[in-house]
């Protein structure tokens, strides 16, 4: 069903990639928490007022809220998660078939017993595994700085649903960026599409957010069913959940079936 030695050899090849990502995201992670003060929070509002309103409405700032969960969703899963994991998304996913396609390692790849179907779900699964340990890593680390900073005032609930929502989210785009991958055959045209639609979708939503004129830019972008306010009230964020889900299966499937019946340029 799946292809250990190329499963180990992918791991190779992106096994450097995950740890810089990683290590960001645990650099800027304990800042955020160490910076949650309920007491302070009117100071730090007055820091913020100093940028244009616009600017921190983009960022995802200008939601704080006066809980611990609501001060990180805004802080970190406002912005943060949406960029940093995004990088290695399109990279790993990039990576993935159109990568070896374009380099001519397919070919090689081909000539050893794995079909395609046995090639791109190796692949999938290596997309889906280290994406869920990315956001896993984020969760247990958020958890445990939380309790060793302030005790008891996490809602774990929240914090796991949130955490969830971001989940589902990379399921969503690193399937996208799978059946680029799976559907052209060099590098380029699958980051045309693989990297240009989740940037797009980025741009929209943060200019969606600086006011009533371009709200309607959020219908254009995915990152819309990724709302932490929502997730942190714990209102109406299950049919986004369930679009986004919807949205993985399909992209993957798509790309399994694009790859296994495309002819291949070898």
């Amino acid at each position: 069903m799946f292809s250990k030695p190329l499963l180990k050899a992918t791991i190779k090849q992106n096994y450097i990639v995950f740890l810089i990502i990683l290590a960001v995201l645990m650099m800027y992670l304990p800042i955020i928490v160490s910076m949650y003060d309920p007491e302070m929070q009117g100071s730090i509002n007055e820091m913020l007022s100093l940028f244009p309103a616009e600017l921190i409405a983009a960022m995802g700032f200008s939601d704080a809220g006066g809980t611990l969960l609501s001060f990180i969703a805004s802080y970190f899963y406002g912005f943060l998660i949406l960029l940093i994991p995004m990088i290695y998304a399109v990279i790993i996913s990039n990576r993935s078939i159109a990568s070896h396609v374009d380099k001519g390692s397919m070919a090689y790849l081909l000539s050893t017993p794995n079909t395609r179907a046995k090639i791109a779900r190796t692949q999938a699964l290596y997309l889906l595994t280290s994406i869920t340990l990315l956001i896993g890593f984020v969760t247990i680390v958020g958890i445990v700085m939380c309790q060793i900073m302030f005790p008891g005032d996490l809602d774990l609930k929240g914090f796991v649903l949130l955490n969830l929502g971001a989940l589902l989210l990379y399921y969503a785009l690193t399937g996208i960026g799978f059946f680029a991958s799976c559907f052209f055959n060099d590098t380029k045209n699958s980051l045309a599409l693989g990297a240009g639609l989740p940037i797009a979708f980025l741009l929209f939503q943060m200019i969606s957010d600086t006011g009533e004129a371009t709200e309607f830019l959020k219908y254009f972008s995915l990152f819309t069913l990724f709302d932490p306010t929502k997730i942190t009230s714990g209102e109406g964020y299950l049919p986004a959940f369930l679009v986004l889900a919807a949205i993985a299966v399909v992209m993957y499937t798509s790309g399994t079936v694009a790859f296994h019946k495309r002819d291949l340029p070898l």
